[in-house]
């Protein structure tokens, strides 16, 4: 299936990603951070890219601006996970260069389901 980067500070969240993408039969790297995120994207090259947008040391926001200017990430697929569900939020998370934005809490099924859309419609 697909490689797809998490970025969650929330281990029980990052642990049931990461726990139900595997289940779904994708390779999955996690980071607590933005930060760690944007310093191993390039290397760890996935196919999709799912973060928190509020974690500590740097926001979600902030490394997806981060990745979109560099060539060999920039064109991958950001979703967004967040609780803060507000208009002015998505907005920004869309401004920043995500493609997607995903309101927590969301079932497993619902998780997998969606993330097979996006992976389909972006040809991974």
């Amino acid at each position: 299936m697909a490689k797809i980067l998490i970025a969650e500070d929330e281990q029980d969240i990052r642990t049931l990603i990461v726990f139900t993408l595997q289940f779904a039969g994708h390779e999955v790297v996690a980071y607590k951070d933005g930060q760690e995120a944007l310093e191993n994207a390039e290397q760890d090259s996935p196919d999709l890219i799912m973060m928190d947008v509020r974690m500590p040391r740097m926001d979600g926001y902030t490394a997806c601006r981060n990745m979109k200017t560099i060539p060999a990430i920039a064109n991958i697929p950001v979703v967004f996970l967040s609780a803060k569900g507000q208009e002015a939020e998505i907005n920004i998370g869309y401004e920043a260069g995500a493609e997607e934005y995903l309101l927590k809490p969301f079932a497993p099924d619902d998780l997998t389901h969606r993330v097979n859309e996006l992976l389909q419609k972006f040809g991974k």
